[in-house]
C-alpha cells in the first residue's frame, strides 16, 4: 500500500484496505493465542443462563429511544 501523509490523499480502495488491516491487526492482538474453549452447556442451559442474567427494567423506565431523543434535544 502506498504511504500517504494524510487520509485525504488515499483513494477509497486504499482507505478501505488500510482500515481492514488495522482492524485485523487489533483484533488479532486482543484475541491473543487461539484456544478451543468450547461451551459444553446444552442450549436449554444457555437459554436459562440468558434468562437468569437478563436485566428487567422497572415498568416506568424510559426506553433507549426516549433517552436518545432527550440527549439530542438538550
Amino acid at each position: 500500500m502506498p504511504s500517504h501523509q494524510t487520509v485525504g490523499e488515499m483513494t477509497l480502495d486504499e482507505l478501505e484496505a488500510f482500515i481492514q488491516e488495522v482492524v485485523r491487526r487489533e483484533t488479532a492482538e486482543r484475541r491473543g493465542p487461539q484456544t478451543e474453549d468450547k461451551d459444553r452447556r446444552s442450549l436449554d442451559e444457555i437459554f436459562a443462563s440468558i434468562d437468569h442474567n437478563l436485566i428487567n427494567l422497572p415498568a416506568k423506565a424510559r426506553s433507549s429511544l426516549e433517552l436518545l431523543r432527550e440527549d439530542r434535544d438538550h
